[in-house]
């Protein structure tokens, strides 16, 4: 699938975002649900211990745990996250993410 198109597999039915998505060993997957001018929405499975070092991004950023927990630092402050909870990170702040177990979350980025 090319840039700005949508999974046609995934549009117009009931989805579960946590079982779109596996979770592999010692890694981290990801799967682009949409990717649009305007933003994307992605689904990202880490093994346990893994995680995205520091970074940071032009856009906001919605992050939602779908399973498993994560610690979420922004600007210096961590926050845990665990299943069915969400943080915001700000456009150009920067981030890190760690695996405190396994864990799957819904990335949405919108870009302005």
């Amino acid at each position: 699938m090319g840039k700005n198109d949508t999974d046609k597999l995934l549009v117009a039915k009931a989805l579960n975002f946590e079982g779109l998505i596996d979770y592999q060993e010692g890694s981290v997957v990801s799967r682009t649900i949409i990717d649009k001018k305007a933003g994307t929405v992605t689904l990202f499975a880490f093994d346990q211990n893994q995680s995205l070092s520091e970074h940071t991004a032009p856009y906001d950023a919605l992050v939602y745990v779908l399973d498993g927990d994560v610690e979420v630092t922004i600007s210096g402050k961590p926050i845990s996250l665990k299943k069915s909870e969400a943080t915001i990170i700000p456009a150009n702040q920067p981030h890190s993410l760690e695996a405190k177990t396994r864990f799957k979350m819904l990335l949405i980025m919108i870009k302005s």
